[in-house]
């Protein structure tokens, strides 16, 4: 697995479903349908995309502070 960091590159809004699917091992086109087949469910998953584009650093960011 790798280090959790929304992509600079193959991303479409925000980048973290590609995040979560390069973390997870899958593709980001999986992980995005995933992630739409569970908007019809309910709970806050909008509102944890949101908190997850906040909080993740950019890839380049990761890399800059990278000991």
């Amino acid at each position: 697995m790798s280090r959790l960091a929304r992509p600079t590159h193959g991303r479409m809004i925000g980048g973290v479903c590609a995040a979560l699917a390069r973390r997870f091992g899958t593709s980001a086109g999986t992980m995005r349908v995933i992630f739409l087949v569970s908007c019809l469910l309910p709970g806050p998953q909008f509102l944890l995309y949101l908190a997850l584009w906040i909080l993740l650093p950019s890839e380049e960011k990761a890399a800059r502070t990278a000991w």
